[in-house]
């Protein structure tokens, strides 16, 4: 085929869209049923649901695509900022680890020093 895609419900044939058979099948009904290819009644019977579940499907493609064609700002969307309690929570949290690593390293320290002071002096001390 040459030139344009087709603007109608063969669109969903042609383009790659992303979807499973049924709902490709669902989709070009309903457009074919919007453009007036088919009655109500007659996309029901091909597509073997009834009139209610069409009208609902129906409803939920228009308002889907409603809601992707409203107007959005440029650019990436704003990072959501965090509460002040969540940031004062985080600030006493990175606080308090260091306090630990602190007391850890102190700890530390404290149980090699008496290794330390005891170990030649005290060894002399003992041979002699």
């Amino acid at each position: 085929m040459r030139g344009r895609y087709p603007s109608g419900p063969e669109y969903v044939d042609v383009q790659h869209l992303h979807g499973s058979a049924q709902a490709k099948e669902r989709l070009r009904v309903i457009l074919e049923t919007m453009m007036g290819q088919w009655r109500v009644g007659e996309a029901c019977e091909r597509l073997g649901i009834c009139e209610q579940r069409f009208r609902q499907l129906r409803a939920e493609l228009l308002q889907a695509a409603l809601e992707r064609l409203e107007g959005r700002p440029a650019g990436r969307p704003r990072r959501q900022e965090e509460p002040e309690d969540t940031v004062a929570l985080r600030r006493q949290l990175q606080a308090m680890q260091r306090e630990l690593h602190v007391a850890q390293v102190r700890e530390e320290i404290a149980l090699a020093l008496p290794q330390a002071a005891a170990g030649p002096s005290s060894a002399l001390q003992k041979k002699g």
